[in-house]
């Protein structure tokens, strides 16, 4: 019975925690943008002319600041005003290296052409026999490549369960092992503990399956 019971429990427990963990998510991101509701009159705020809140409208008004954000930045008018945005940004100690650093990290990830966390690796890190997990960030070094006697590539090795922490290495392309998984089901196995493997589906995988059922 007790087996019975605890198979039961835990078995409830994966079914609810992913739910409650993407709700807690959800309704963060949504009370976060339903703040840009401030950019509309008081007097024509829903609350005022229907005397009650509306629940996920700043997602709207957040999507259609941003597109026509976009629209603008896009048009010859638009472009200059943010040249002069950021050479603004730039005439400020401090905030320029926030703004900049923060521009850059924006274009990669959101690059369509970014090479930014396209592969997934591995890297004998922090020892030699200890393999982890790693992203490539780039390969383009600059400074750091012309110093260094062979080719080598940034790459981030997140921590578990929070990828969004971690440290970057820059590492020589032969002593990294490019991996068949995508980077989606990289990040899975990092937050699941490496309790979530991915699926093997390359050629190599095949055969060895071949081979294990042969003998």
């Amino acid at each position: 019975m007790l087996k019975v019971f605890r198979r039961y429990l835990i078995t409830g427990i994966i079914i609810w925690v992913p739910l409650v963990v993407t709700l807690l998510v959800a309704r963060f991101l949504i009370r976060l943008m339903d703040r840009s509701l401030v950019l509309i009159p008081p007097a024509y705020r829903p609350e005022e002319v229907l005397g009650f809140g509306i629940p996920g409208l700043g997602v709207l008004l957040t999507i259609a600041v941003l597109v026509l954000t976009g629209m603008l930045g896009a048009n010859l008018f638009g472009r200059k005003v943010v040249h002069f945005w950021e050479s603004l940004m730039s005439r400020i100690p401090l905030i320029r290296s926030i703004y900049s650093g923060a521009k850059q990290v924006a274009e990669t990830v959101l690059s369509d052409g970014s090479t930014s966390f396209k592969r997934v690796m591995l890297v004998e890190y922090p020892r030699k026999g200890v393999w982890s997990m790693c992203f490539q960030t780039s390969t383009n070094l600059e400074e750091i490549q012309g110093r260094t006697a062979e080719e080598v590539i940034c790459v981030f090795v997140p921590t578990t369960p929070n990828p969004t922490s971690g440290f970057i290495l820059f590492v020589p392309s032969s002593e990294l092992i490019e991996l068949d998984m995508t980077v989606d089901e990289g990040l899975k196995m990092i937050i699941s503990l490496g309790v979530v493997v991915p699926r093997w589906r390359s050629r190599e995988a095949a055969l060895l399956a071949a081979r294990g059922a042969a003998t």
